[in-house]
């Protein structure tokens, strides 16, 4: 049987994006939350909690962005003009916020700066992620093989909610980490913040899923025909049961439970999305078969792909293993 490569690059693309959006999303929303914990100490603890693994999670970020490149040029060279000022402007914030790891432990007669460059940073990048996935979720227009849209196309009231949403979802995956990492009244602090983005997260979740089957008669017909139709009903399900764990977890002290949850409501949202996507990569324009590059560049790259892959989950897995449980308040990474 003839294998489907871009199928199956897509898929690995998927699970990049997918492996970034949970991974960095946690430690950029404590970032979000950092203004809210205005003694030093507490802001130590938060930065502490992320600073071992902050960087590993980009790992995955440059494995989607550089893996669309090699593999859906199209799709590349479409996307991208479409989306140049939110991505520019997400990269400049990661840039100021991965400086501020460093340079915040450097200094105290600066420490206010690198404290606005961290919190600024985390707010801004995942803003403009969101920004750039309500954009390519209300369609990207094309032809002849490149991007016939406007400047300032990404700029709309459905990309603004998007933004919104993923800032509060962020939000809730910080909180939740440091409930589940910290201890004493950060953690309690914490807990209230996990409590109020929990619902604002499902609200707006619930928005932007009223929302989204309206922008294009495809996710329309997608949504509300079958099979499609069956996940409309079960998904509202299992994001109750999200947030009915998240709660309960936060009222009986299972600190590890809302965490869990939290990350299991993005991937009801992202499972949601990709249905809408497939099969296209350019919604509603471009389909990963007519994105791809060539089958024999497609094996070639897949097999540097069994290998990095493999390696990046091990040794992400091996770094959060080995800084596992609760912080210590009075030691620090760096």
């Amino acid at each position: 049987m003839e294998l489907d490569f871009p199928f199956i690059w897509a898929a690995i693309i998927a699970f990049a994006v997918l492996a970034y959006v949970v991974l960095d999303g946690f430690d950029l929303g404590v970032g979000i939350l950092f203004p809210f914990f205005p003694e030093k100490h507490d802001r130590d603890v938060m930065m502490n909690s992320v600073a071992p693994v902050w960087d590993g999670n980009e790992t995955w970020l440059v494995l989607g962005g550089g893996g669309l490149l090699a593999v859906f040029p199209l799709a590349y060279a479409t996307i991208l003009p479409a989306l140049y000022a939110p991505l520019i402007a997400m990269l400049l914030a990661l840039i100021f916020r991965g400086v501020a790891f460093e340079y915040r432990w450097r200094t105290k007669r600066a420490e206010w700066l690198w404290n606005w460059a961290f919190a600024g940073g985390s707010t801004v990048a995942a803003f403009t992620q969101g920004v750039a996935l309500g954009a390519l979720v209300q369609g990207i227009p094309v032809a002849n093989r490149a991007y016939s849209g406007g400047w300032w196309d990404w700029l709309t009231p459905f990309s603004i909610m998007t933004g919104f949403a993923l800032l509060i979802g962020y939000a809730l995956l910080g909180a939740t980490w440091l409930v589940m990492r910290t201890t004493g009244e950060l953690a309690e602090r914490a807990r209230w913040f996990s409590l109020v983005t929990a619902f604002g997260t499902v609200a707006a979740m619930g928005i932007v899923s009223l929302w989204t089957p309206f922008l294009k008669p495809e996710y329309l017909d997608r949504w509300f025909l079958y099979p499609g139709a069956l996940f409309t009903v079960i998904v509202p399900l299992l994001v109750g049961a999200g947030l009915y764990g998240i709660v309960t977890g936060l009222q009986h002290k299972k600190d590890t439970r809302p965490f869990l949850c939290a990350l299991g409501l993005f991937v009801l949202a992202y499972i949601g999305i990709g249905i809408s996507f497939y099969p296209y990569i350019v919604p509603t324009s471009v389909t990963i078969w007519d994105a791809a590059a060539p089958d024999e560049s497609l094996k070639f790259l897949l097999v540097g792909a069994a290998v990095l892959v493999p390696a990046i989950l091990i040794y992400t897995s091996y770094a959060y293993w080995v800084f596992r449980g609760k912080i210590d308040p009075e030691e620090g990474y760096h």
